[in-house]
């Protein structure tokens, strides 16, 4: 799994029948985009680190909407 920021973190919950969970991707330390990231959830505004886990997945957002920083 590799992200970088301003892309979103998919965590799968349809084995507890619940929506998928979704994350904001604020910070990335590994030069590769390995996780741990650093998230804002969408849900609750919550931010943390999180290692994601094989339930999760990474969807890329289009480079224009990427915050030139990379935080």
């Amino acid at each position: 799994m590799h992200a970088r920021p301003g892309d979103w973190l998919v965590v799968d919950r349809s084995g507890c029948g619940l929506p998928p969970r979704r994350a904001l991707v604020l910070e990335v330390h590994s030069p590769d985009g390995a996780p741990p990231y650093h998230v804002r959830w969408l849900d609750t505004e919550h931010e943390g680190v999180v290692f994601p886990g094989e339930d999760a997945h990474v969807e890329h957002a289009p480079s224009a909407e990427r915050p030139a920083s990379g935080k």
